[in-house]
């Protein structure tokens, strides 16, 4: 009849550890694929923002030797990410192909200028820069004039900040609402446990003795639960890739990387600190409020 019981127990508490396990792993899931959305919102942000062109009409009088050496000087430029040099016949050939037919032949001459075409960094692809840049590039006697979309500069800048001060709102909801169900998760799986944390503490086991295996089988939990996770966002990433062939522009492994580490931590610590929390609260009660 013991044995039946002890067994009884055993398979109880393994239930309640299989179930804290996916419970904190489908809410670190949830985590990451929110972390997931924001790297990707991110980087599609630094997308838009670097293919942004800035062009610069150079003088016709100016030699070729002197426009490369000032694409030299312009790609050394910290907010350069780089530069591209169309001359008058590849400045020609692309329009001749927008417009379906040779307009050269119509009219005589190609009145077309070189130009640069310059994409910055995602950090100084806005006005104020943008105008910093202009002047100085203004100042080199190759250049005739420096044409680029202010409006349209604004408005994507607006509208990045925009998204991202709602999407990071969703996500500190949303990381709350995290600690909140895998707090609740942990405190019923302590639950479960009260009257074996009493009886060690009625024998004489110190407080610190009795927290210890507990806060250790919880970050062991919060450990496996973050593998589950990461295991199907991992799977979730190259679906993704398979359906998605365009979103490859937008990944970056490193980020992901920092993503699943940080599900990792917060895993083991919330895991942790909530048990630490739940298991003091018990060790406070006096017994006949065990029953309650």
């Amino acid at each position: 009849m013991e044995e039946f019981e002890v067994s009884t127990a055993s398979k109880k508490t393994k239930t309640v550890y299989v179930s804290t396990i996916f419970s904190i792993a489908l809410v670190l899931l949830m985590l990451g694929m929110l972390g997931l959305i924001l790297v990707h919102a991110k980087n599609l942000s630094n997308y838009v923002k670097e293919n942004i062109v800035l062009n610069i009409i150079v003088d016709e009088g100016a030699k070729e030797t002197e426009i490369l050496a000032f694409q030299k000087e312009l790609n050394s430029n910290a907010a350069v990410k780089q530069t591209q040099y169309i001359n008058k016949e590849l400045a020609q050939h692309n329009l001749t192909k927008d417009l379906g037919e040779d307009f050269v032949n119509f009219l005589g001459y190609n009145p077309l200028l070189s130009s640069i075409d310059v994409y910055l960094k995602a950090d100084y692809a806005n006005n104020t820069n943008i105008e910093t840049l202009k002047a100085e590039i203004s100042k080199n006697p190759i250049v005739k004039e420096v044409v680029y979309q202010s409006s349209l500069i604004d408005m994507v800048n607006k509208n990045i900040n925009t998204i991202t001060l709602i999407v990071l709102g969703f996500a500190l909801i949303l990381l709350v609402i995290a600690i909140a169900l895998i707090n609740n998760t942990i405190r019923l799986a302590i639950f479960s446990q009260r009257f074996l944390i009493k009886s060690m503490q009625l024998v004489g086991a110190t407080k610190n003795f009795i927290r210890k295996p507990f806060i250790l089988v919880a970050a062991l939990h919060g450990l496996i639960a973050a593998f589950i996770a990461i295991l199907i966002l991992l799977g979730l990433l190259t679906y993704a890739q398979k359906e998605l062939g365009e979103i490859k522009i937008l990944e970056n492994y490193t980020e992901f990387g920092y993503v699943f580490i940080s599900l990792v931590v917060v895993g083991i610590f919330i895991a942790a600190i909530s048990t630490w929390f739940a298991v003091s609260k018990y060790l406070r009660l006096k017994i006949y409020d065990l029953y309650r």
